[in-house]
């Protein structure tokens, strides 16, 4: 018969212990995921989302590297990080080429604000692009851990559908539990292997299917600077309160609120005038920036052709010969048109003086 005992009190680890490497598990080309544990037994505390800086003795001398944490503080007796060697990398590849089990490493941490800890809610939207991914990984297995229901919507963005990192255990974590929805876009199918979802950038259209409830969920985006941009750009454009909207950029961690960078995002504000001049038509208009280009022709007696009025058809595509216009649009335009001049009517709000061949 086992006799009942109290449970032996267990440290907590502290960076000045360093860290050993345990396993490294390739995720795909030029990625791994590298486990360690504290020689001493000690346990790791975290919030899920935080980062650790590893101190990597690369040749030339020792270079600090931050990395986000992807396994969760609920399997707390080793500690995760992923990480993705880009071009140019100098740490990153030095640990896929060198680190393997029994070395060990100094590092600093866990630290860091981006955990949905910080702002809990009843309903999150994770959305994230390649190494990305991480911080969410860890943010849904410690939900999926804790056992009591989840409401996750949880997109993530890659080239190809091989490069979805964690995808199998990800989709074996949704096939246990009914409030994990996964999402996947990407840029282009495999070779030989047929793709049935979401493909293309991501945009406004495909959160609107993807989380019909966006308005009610607590966003985290994590992933490079343009994406995190176009995400912030389609939920202002569909009325999101931004004040609860997370970033995380894997370049940059936050680790304390001082580090915080203001978004300096262009927001069409209603009580800022702008005017249109209508070239062909000889008329010139003063409308509040929140009005697109298209609404304005139309009160001014002005037919422009259009279609879905949500930047996905083309139809209103004009050309601007001056000023800025704030346009976020569904995919309607390419960049070589955008790059030449050419704007979508329906979704190009005026900022300040703007001139336009209609």
């Amino acid at each position: 018969m086992m006799k009942d005992t109290a449970p032996e009190a267990v440290a907590i680890w502290q960076q000045s212990e360093p860290l050993e490497c345990v396993s490294v598990i390739p995720e795909m080309p030029n990625t791994a995921s590298f486990t360690f544990r504290a020689p001493s037994g000690a346990i790791f505390d975290f919030r899920p989302g935080q980062f650790l800086t590893l101190e990597l003795p690369v040749p030339g001398g020792t270079v600090h590297r931050t990395y986000t944490i992807s396994s969760s503080p609920s399997r707390p007796r080793s500690i995760t990080i992923t990480a993705k060697a880009q071009a140019g990398s100098i740490g990153t590849r030095w640990m896929l080429d060198h680190l393997v089990p029994g070395m060990t490493l100094r590092a600093m941490g866990p630290a860091g604000l981006f955990s949905h800890i910080e702002a809990a809610a009843d309903k999150y939207l994770f959305i994230s692009a390649g190494s990305g991914i991480t911080p969410m990984m860890s943010m849904t297995t410690w939900m999926f851990d804790l056992g009591t229901p989840a409401d996750i919507v949880f997109i993530n963005c890659a080239r190809r559908p091989s490069e979805i990192i964690f995808r199998n255990r990800l989709e074996h974590m949704a096939s246990r539990v009914p409030g994990i929805d996964l999402h996947w876009v990407v840029e282009a199918p495999d070779l030989y292997a047929p793709w049935t979802g979401y493909r293309g950038q991501i945009n406004q259209l495909m959160l609107g299917l993807m989380a019909p409830d966006y308005l009610e969920r607590e966003v985290y985006c994590c992933g490079p600077g343009p994406f995190m941009q176009a995400v912030r750009e389609a939920l202002q454009g569909l009325g999101f309160d931004m004040d609860h909207y997370h970033q995380e950029s894997f370049q940059a961690p936050v680790a304390v609120p001082s580090d915080i960078v203001p978004l300096d995002d262009v927001v069409p504000q209603e009580d800022t005038g702008a005017e249109i001049t209508f070239a062909l038509s000889g008329v010139t208009t003063k409308v509040p920036e929140t009005d697109t280009i298209l609404a304005a022709a139309k009160a001014a007696g002005l037919n422009i052709p259009s279609g879905c009025t949500f930047g996905v058809c083309g139809t209103c595509r004009i050309r601007k010969t001056a000023g800025d216009v704030h346009m976020v649009h569904n995919g309607g335009i390419s960049d070589d048109d955008i790059a030449d001049g050419y704007i979508l009517a329906c979704c190009s709000h005026p900022m300040g003086a703007v001139t336009v061949d209609v």
